[in-house]
């Protein structure tokens, strides 16, 4: 809209210079080729003007003459003849002759040696014979030179029909603005065009930047979110280390402390008895003591200790785990692994898969009673769900509300999986066993 106003602004303004400049042009053209005529028509007969103030009778006879007898009179509808200081020395109009007006500019002008010409207002005392005509005039004033020194002796103003030049102006007129408005409309067109584009351009800017901001605004989410589980993970991993060693504690006390007791006990009878038998007796199970304590602290140390499986394929990974826990444990495990042939994982995903394996093994045998133990290991759709089932008791209460209630080994596994971009699910109801399940996503693909 504002482009356009400056355009209709424009055009208007150039229209009316155009036509201005082709008035002017115009006019100015046929005033000199009249002047030019009416020099060579009036001066023969005004050359006395240059020592009297009048002319000669038989001078304005010839004047006379030549305005009425040929064509120059059906253009010329009336003239003056000026003397310097405003005075008419002869006019077409009698009652003007000898009277004195003040000198306009134009009049002034011609006296300078100027070809002035105006479609004349006639508003001056000495025009009121021309505007009772009530047509379009063409006022021209030429001066009128003497012969032989080239000076302005005199100017000659004279009124000639216009209709003819009216119309060609109006004509030149109205062919300039069609022209100007076309001109402009096309040229405001394609401005419109231009910036219809630009505009065009700068909303798909807008729209991708909008994007990019609102994919800015998702990652800052996201690492909000991840900032948040690293502190949370940061803090839930010193309070599981604090679990571990406190279990780890728990365990040597209750089991190998207590066992190294029994044998030093044992050990102090052993010193007081004399009868031979007894005394053997005492120490095979002062022995018995020693090797129960140094077996448990085997079971611990093979609990810590990570076997060497960065190398090892996923399935391969599988099997020692479940190889491990019957041999520890006597309990039997059925295992069906289908699809990992191809599955990539990398080494801290592995030992993921190890963790969750020993501790859903352990709950199983521990909580499960052993009963039916079953582990499915499958790679579909670029995951790796592995799953431990047992027809146990099952829990007693929701799952999530167990998670928190069994202390360390479920809520450091979950923790594991979740710091590895998976999820932990477990599925149970009381009589129906437990099932917990691993889903991760393999190597390469992008984490849920």
């Amino acid at each position: 809209m504002a482009g356009g106003l400056v355009m209709l602004v424009a055009a208007v303004t150039m229209a009316v210079w155009v036509s201005d400049r082709i008035e002017r042009g115009v006019v100015a053209n046929t005033a000199n080729a009249t002047a030019l005529y009416m020099e060579s028509v009036i001066s023969p007969a005004s050359q006395e003007l240059a020592r009297s103030d009048e002319l000669s009778p038989g001078a304005v006879q010839a004047l006379t003459e030549i305005f009425r007898e040929t064509p120059l009179g059906e253009h010329v509808v009336s003239y003056k003849i000026w003397k310097s200081g405003g005075l008419v020395a002869y006019a077409s109009n009698p009652d003007l002759i000898g009277k004195t007006f003040p000198p306009d500019e134009e009049l002034q002008a011609a006296w300078a040696g100027k070809v002035v010409a105006s479609f004349s207002d006639l508003d001056g005392q000495e025009a009121a014979a021309e505007r009772a005509m009530n047509r379009p005039l063409l006022e021209v004033y030429s001066p009128i030179r003497e012969v032989w020194s080239g000076s302005v002796i005199a100017v000659a103003e004279f009124y000639e029909v216009a209709d003819d030049l009216e119309r060609e102006l109006l004509r030149a007129r109205v062919t300039t603005w069609i022209v100007v408005m076309l001109v402009m409309a096309s040229a405001s067109f394609l401005l419109f065009g231009i910036v219809q584009n630009g505009s065009r351009t700068i909303t798909k800017q807008q729209q991708a930047l909008t994007e990019r901001i609102s994919e800015l605004g998702r990652l800052v989410e996201q690492n909000r979110q991840l900032r948040q589980r690293v502190e949370h993970a940061s803090a839930r991993t010193a309070e599981m280390n604090e679990r571990y060693l406190r279990r780890i504690s728990a365990d040597l006390h209750d089991g190998p402390a207590q066992l190294l007791s029994l044998g030093a006990l044992r050990l102090d009878s052993v010193v007081e008895v004399e009868n031979r038998d007894e005394r053997r007796r005492l120490s095979e199970g002062v022995r018995s003591s020693l090797d129960q304590a140094m077996a448990d602290i085997r079971s611990i140390c093979r609990g810590l200790a990570l076997p060497e499986i960065a190398s090892q394929a996923p399935e391969t990974v599988v099997r020692k785990a479940v190889s491990e826990h019957q041999s520890r444990t006597g309990d039997a495990v059925e295992v069906d692994i289908a699809g990992l042939e191809t599955a990539e994982l990398d080494h801290s995903r592995k030992i993921c898969v190890f963790r969750f394996l020993q501790e859903a093994l352990s709950n199983a045998s521990r909580h499960g009673e052993g009963k039916d133990i079953r582990v499915e290991a499958t790679g579909r759709d670029g995951k790796l769900v592995v799953s431990v089932r047992d027809s146990g008791p099952g829990l007693s209460s929701k799952p999530d509300d167990d998670l928190h209630q069994r202390g360390l080994g479920l809520p450091g596994l979950r923790h594991r999986i979740e710091s590895q971009g998976g999820r932990l699910e477990i599925e149970s109801s009381a009589g129906h066993g437990t099932c917990l399940r691993l889903v991760l996503e393999q190597q390469g693909d992008e984490l849920e």
